[in-house]
């Protein structure tokens, strides 16, 4: 891993256990293992490094997520289906400092308008994701249905995190709740 991503990681690492305001130059190139000098050269400031800690999380997330959407992808899986497939997913990468860092990092971008862009783009391109999922699974207006899954999704993390759920419990059940609700009814 080159000293960049090490950066990003320890940034990561930081904000997940002890919060954004534990991001000091000093203490991220400490975590990173690299002079300080090496930090400030790929980060000029705090502002950079935060929305580049954002944009670098999300994109690995979603890389990893859309290999998941692949299965679901194939022909013949109901939407239950779908549901105990998205929960297995989330059991499998959404507990740890990085997803606090996540959610950190989003509620920061409300107060700080130089991280607001990337937190946008996060959410539109998990938006994206999940019209991919829901179109994948026949669902009609997928685009229009997306954004409340992804909140869904993000309120669920939230109680995860908050509660120390690393089962993910619930969420096939609020998953299926709101595939079975955006279904044409027949």
């Amino acid at each position: 891993m080159n000293a960049r991503d090490r950066i990003l990681q320890a940034a990561l690492r930081l904000i997940g256990e002890q919060g954004i305001g534990a991001v000091t130059n000093r203490a991220v190139a400490r975590a990173a293992g690299v002079s300080l000098g090496s930090l400030t050269y790929h980060f000029p400031s705090q502002e950079d490094l935060l929305r580049e800690a954002l944009r670098t999380f999300v994109d690995r997330e979603i890389t990893r997520i859309t290999a998941y959407v692949t299965a679901l992808a194939e022909p013949g899986i109901e939407p239950v289906e779908a549901a105990d497939e998205v929960e297995k997913a989330v059991v499998e990468f959404a507990y740890g400092p990085e997803q606090i860092a996540n959610l950190e990092l989003h509620l920061h971008a409300a107060r700080d308008p130089a991280l607001r862009e990337t937190s946008i783009r996060s959410v539109e391109a998990y938006d994206r994701l999940a019209t991919a999922v829901l179109t994948a699974l026949g669902i009609p207006d997928a685009e229009r249905h997306a954004p409340a899954i992804v909140a869904m999704l993000y309120g669920l993390a939230v109680r995860r995190l908050a509660t120390g759920d690393t089962a993910a419990t619930g969420t096939a059940d609020a998953f299926r709740l709101l595939l079975l609700g955006a279904l044409p009814r027949t």
